[in-house]
């Protein structure tokens, strides 16, 4: 009833969910600093990401008074908002074990939350109310450390694909300015003042040359006319 009342109200919808970021400054995570789940998580974020610095708020995950707690921390983190997106998680158990994540404060708690969360609680089969509230849903905590953190020597990897496009782009780029800046150079020497009136020049030689040579041939035949 809980379940069908919420979704009634939107908390379920996608529309509402908010998207990971694609490189966190900090995760924090939430659940008992004691538990198999917070081993898990550190030993993936610790593998894919030891940069990224995490913080834990530490809670019980079961037992008599587990959900407030565990809203309290919530609270804390929204109030300091030292993390980029927030894990919720527990290892498996039972369905009483877990009933602390189908608390209907805590489900309100998540939805209100304007930092990303990724719900794991328990095992693959188990789904509680946190898990269709959260932003996100992993079946594990391994698989919420992975969903929460980029992997570095993919993003190592990447980074250095695009170093070496960036690298040949921009060479090949400066060859073509080089090459254009080399033929407008010479264009300029071509199209220069003083080049054209060198050329002018010669040019006006040759005609000045030519007009003699005609003028003397002409001033021969008249004077050959005037002798006979």
């Amino acid at each position: 009833q809980l379940k069908q009342r919420l979704h009634s109200e939107g908390l379920f919808d996608m529309e509402h969910k908010q998207p990971l970021p694609a490189l966190p400054r900090c995760i924090g995570v939430i659940t008992s600093p004691t538990g198999a789940a917070i081993l898990d998580v550190l030993t993936v974020l610790r593998r894919r990401f030891p940069a990224i610095p995490v913080i834990v708020y530490p809670v019980p995950v079961q037992g008599e008074g587990a959900a407030q707690q565990i809203v309290a921390a919530l609270r804390t983190a929204q109030q300091r908002n030292e993390c980029d997106v927030l894990l919720l998680t527990r290892g498996g158990g039972s369905l009483e074990d877990l009933m602390a994540f189908n608390d209907e404060q805590l489900a309100r708690t998540i939805a209100a939350l304007s930092i990303p969360l990724i719900s794991a609680v328990g095992h693959e089969i188990d789904t509680g109310i946190s898990d269709h509230v959260a932003d996100r849903r992993a079946p594990t905590p391994s698989a919420a450390a992975e969903l929460a953190s980029p992997d570095a020597a993919a993003l190592l990897e990447r980074i250095t694909l695009l170093g070496t496009r960036l690298h040949h782009g921009w060479t090949l780029r400066l060859q073509r300015s080089m090459q254009r800046l080399d033929e407008l150079g010479i264009r300029l020497q071509q199209q220069h003042p003083g080049v054209r009136l060198r050329h002018q020049a010669d040019k006006a030689s040759t005609l000045q040359l030519r007009l003699i040579q005609q003028m003397t041939g002409k001033l021969r035949l008249m004077q050959s006319e005037l002798e006979r």
